[in-house]
């Protein structure tokens, strides 16, 4: 058999295209919040909405609420430049289409199940920083499975994001920095909070811009819209002064909060299954308040 009619046969075998367009909702006070995934972004969350607003700037394949990690193949660490990334690469920019391959999607109700085949951030011959890209090709073998769920038993405003990377053998990675889960939000959510688990109280905090250790909202000015992260899993060990950042990018037009998980082993990094949790709260910012409190108090170690 030539090259060509092997091709097609293997293309006649292989299964069609998972759609990556899906939505998934549950009631929180006076409105649903609202979830929505799509194809462009490779099943990647392109928008969520509560009582009329978005809180999602889906600009082009980073600015959503997705999942990404990044890795420093045995040498000093440099963002981005060996970075699998859920909704897709740089070079997808604003286009219908991602590098990421979506393989499964499940959607029912308030809940939402994926697994991507991450691409590379950078391609081959892109520099970040003035770094070039450390991969050599556009998509990985890096591997995301999530489950979203919209409500978490009795705290309607709160959306469970359980994440697993999976991480393939060998690649000679000492450092290891997963970004479990980051949200772009656009500059109207221009008020930065904390969350002080002591006083069980939202405390403003500053650009920074960067990570501290405890759980960060950003809100609109008025405090009627708001989202923030918690997971139950942080600290990393070794890296307790960080895991939630917030970055305000005025030239962009936009703002963005992160919680991120590291890992660091001299011996070397083991491929694997990296399984973190965490709550993105959602709502007004009295509400992601309190949301914050409950939790605290249920995961309270």
């Amino acid at each position: 058999m030539t090259l060509y009619p092997l091709l097609a046969a293997l293309l006649a075998l292989a299964p069609p295209p998972v759609s990556g367009d899906a939505t998934v909702r549950g009631r929180a006070g006076p409105s649903d919040i609202v979830v929505t995934t799509t194809t462009r972004v490779a099943g990647a969350i392109h928008s969520l909405t509560w009582h009329g607003r978005e809180f999602v700037d889906s600009a082009d394949h980073g600015r959503q609420v997705q999942s990404a990690s990044n890795f420093d193949g045995g040498r000093a660490f440099v963002p981005e430049v060996f970075n699998p990334t859920e909704a897709g690469s740089l070079a997808d920019g604003a286009g219908p289409r991602s590098t990421s391959r979506l393989l499964e999607l499940a959607a029912k109700d308030n809940q939402l199940v994926t697994l991507t085949r991450m691409a590379f951030w950078l391609r081959p011959g892109e520099k970040s920083a003035g770094h070039p890209a450390r991969n050599t090709g556009p998509l990985s073998d890096h591997y995301l499975a999530k489950r979203v769920t919209v409500g978490y038993k009795d705290l309607p405003h709160a959306v469970e994001y359980r994440v697993t990377f999976l991480v393939p053998k060998g690649e000679g990675h000492t450092l290891a920095q997963f970004e479990a889960v980051t949200g772009y939000m656009p500059p109207e959510f221009a008020a930065f909070h904390r969350f002080d688990p002591k006083a069980g109280r939202l405390k403003p905090l500053s650009d920074g811009p960067g990570e501290q250790p405890d759980p960060v909202v950003l809100a609109t000015a008025d405090g009627k819209h708001a989202m923030g992260v918690y997971s139950p899993d942080q600290p990393s060990p070794g890296f307790e002064g960080a895991g939630y950042g917030r970055f305000r990018f005025a030239a962009e037009k936009v703002v963005k909060w992160n919680c991120v998980f590291r890992l660091k082993d001299p011996n070397g990094v083991a491929g694997g299954a990296y399984p973190f949790r965490c709550f993105l709260v959602v709502g007004s910012l009295a509400d992601c308040e309190a949301t914050l409190a409950a939790l605290h108090d249920r995961f309270r170690r």
